[in-house]
């Protein structure tokens, strides 16, 4: 993979948890950098083994993203005479995330009653896949329909894919949804009691005490990682995604056991990650849009990432990823901050046609059998989903042999092998 001018090493270090000292993320040739990047900049330097030759190595041993370690950066970037930025100059959203930036260690409100996320009963073996949906209070009915449908727990049967030779068996599944508490900000009727109860009911509710902001959704994926370290010690695989997702959940438990299949799997599974992959994207600079980062905040291209509205990532990984977060500042775009972490343990996303996160292309979707081509589909309705479900589950003979999307010069390859 060429080397961008956006990202420069910065130096080798190597011990057993993490390969070379990562990349950077922001313009090489900047003299007046913006405030993420310098505070960056800070951080990497306490792991550098050319600056800190004594104390890098034992921070490499030891790593900690301490609140030390936070508040130092912050004081250096502020003491900085030839930063022309001010945080008070910023749009309002991104002075409320300066200031999320500094804490990372929230109390946890309310978790799921099995270990590792909602559970089936008498689980004969470890379970395949966990569902980590991100959600809000409000959206009680998209949490239900994924219940309901793609999102149920226990034993599920999987289904042939791509002329596999492998039969149909299955996998157990676990479930959990994440949230923060309710924004107060915004205009609403008080649901927390209500999400107690649905905790209670349930068991597959994982919220902690911060308030749920759109600039806030990568504090899920810090907290939820580790988490997962803590208590999900044998799960496979972690399939992160929106509540507003669709899940082909048969085809995905099949894809997923041919991977584990495939020769050298352990050391796959270390940098296992695949969706539908974005790359060399730009910050979005229009000030009206949700995703607006200003230069004065962010410099550079956005590393390579997966559209967060779903992706699936090892075990392994996951908690990969929770000891590099510890060393990578907080960013605003929670796809692109995981995104960041990634390219810092030199995992690079797979991309997977079959992972539509912007809908089907032209007329696709009107064809019976669209939805068994398919692992994952964004945006759709709890209504939609109740419906495609039962859909998939009527159609699956007639479409059985339908081969999952892929690129078009692998189309023949697929068809020559399933006639």
């Amino acid at each position: 993979m060429p080397k961008s001018s956006h990202f420069v090493a910065n130096g080798i270090l190597r011990n057993k948890i993490f390969v070379s000292l990562p990349k950077i993320f922001w313009e090489n040739q900047c003299q007046k950098r913006a405030f993420w990047n310098q505070l960056q900049l800070v951080v990497d330097r306490q792991f550098n083994p050319i600056l800190h030759p004594h104390e890098a190595k034992g921070l490499m041993k030891n790593i900690s993203f301490d609140d030390f370690l936070l508040k130092k950066s912050f004081s250096a970037v502020r003491r900085l005479n030839n930063m022309t930025y001010n945080v008070d100059e910023l749009p309002q959203q991104v002075q409320d995330f300066t200031k999320y930036m500094q804490t990372r260690d929230y109390p946890v409100l309310l978790q799921p009653g099995g270990e590792c996320g909602a559970q089936g009963k008498d689980e004969r073996e470890d379970p395949l896949i966990l569902f980590a949906i991100k959600t809000t209070l409000d959206n009680f009915n998209n949490r239900q329909a994924i219940r309901q449908t793609w999102g149920q727990v226990g034993w599920v049967a999987g289904q042939k894919i791509n002329g596999s030779g492998r039969d149909n068996g299955g996998a157990y599944v676990r479930r959990v949804f994440l949230l923060g508490k309710q924004n107060t900000k915004e205009p609403g009727v008080d649901v927390s009691a209500l999400l107690k109860l649905e905790s209670t009911l349930y068991g597959d509710i994982l919220q902690w005490d911060f308030e749920d902001t759109f600039f806030n959704l990568t504090l899920k994926d810090v907290l939820f990682w580790s988490w997962f370290s803590h208590s999900c010690k044998q799960t496979h695989f972690v399939f992160k995604g929106d509540d507003d997702i669709f899940v082909n959940t048969p085809k995905l438990i099949t894809y997923l056991q041919i991977q584990m299949e495939k020769p050298h799997v352990k050391k796959n599974m270390h940098n296992f990650v695949f969706g539908d992959v974005i790359g060399a994207a730009s910050p979005n600079r229009v000030n009206i849009s949700k995703y607006f980062i200003p230069h004065s905040f962010y410099k550079g291209l956005y590393p390579a990432y997966a559209g967060g509205g779903g992706l699936v990532y090892s075990g392994q990984l996951t908690r990969r990823l929770h000891l590099i977060s510890k060393r990578v500042h907080l960013f605003p775009i929670d796809d692109v901050y995981v995104g960041m972490c990634m390219v810092r343990l030199n995992a690079f996303p797979t991309h997977n046609h079959a992972f539509l996160m912007f809908d089907f292309p032209k007329n696709e979707e009107k064809d019976p059998c669209s939805y068994h081509t398919i692992l994952v589909i964004h945006k759709r309705s709890p209504k939609q989903v109740v419906k495609l479900w039962a859909d998939l589950k009527e159609t699956q003979a007639q479409c059985r042999h339908v081969p999952l999307r892929v690129e078009e010069k692998e189309k023949n390859k697929i068809t020559s092998s399933t006639l």
